[in-house]
C-alpha cells in the first residue's frame, strides 16, 4: 500500500525529465523487496508557488513524500530512504533542495477498496 508522491517546483521540469525520474524512483520501491508490487503507488505533484527560507522562487526543490503501513524496521526505512535519495541525486543533483521523507501510517486509520470487475 506505498504512496510515493514527488513533489516538486514547476521550474524543475525545465531540467529534469520528471516522468523518467518517477518511474526510477517507482522501479526502486518495487526492487526493494518490502512491498507487493500492485499496492505500491507513486505519482507527482507540481508546485506552481512555493518559498523556501528568505530565497526568492528561484531555488528550486523535490521532495519525497513516501507514506506506508507501520511494519517495516528503522533500517529498512533508512536504506530505502537513501536508495530514493540516490535516484534523486543522480538525476537532479542541480536542484537547490532534495528531501526524501518516509512515514509510517496507522493501519487503524488507514482503508482501501479495490474495484473487482
Amino acid at each position: 500500500m506505498p504512496n510515493l508522491v514527488l513533489e516538486y517546483s514547476n521550474s524543475v521540469e525545465e531540467r529534469v525529465n520528471v516522468q523518467g525520474l518517477l518511474a526510477d524512483l517507482h522501479r526502486v520501491v518495487l526492487n526493494s523487496g518490502l512491498f507487493e508490487i500492485n499496492a505500491v503507488k507513486s505519482r507527482t505533484l507540481r508546485g506552481h508557488y512555493w518559498s523556501i527560507g528568505d530565497l526568492d522562487d528561484s531555488e528550486d526543490f523535490i521532495h519525497i513524500n513516501f507514506e506506508l503501513l507501520a511494519g517495516r524496521t528503522a533500517e529498512q526505512k533508512r536504506e530505502l530512504s537513501q536508495q530514493l535519495m540516490d535516484v534523486l541525486v543522480s538525476q537532479a543533483s542541480h536542484v537547490y533542495s532534495l528531501t526524501v521523507d518516509i512515514r509510517d501510517m496507522d493501519r487503524d486509520g488507514f482503508s482501501k477498496v479495490i474495484r473487482v470487475d
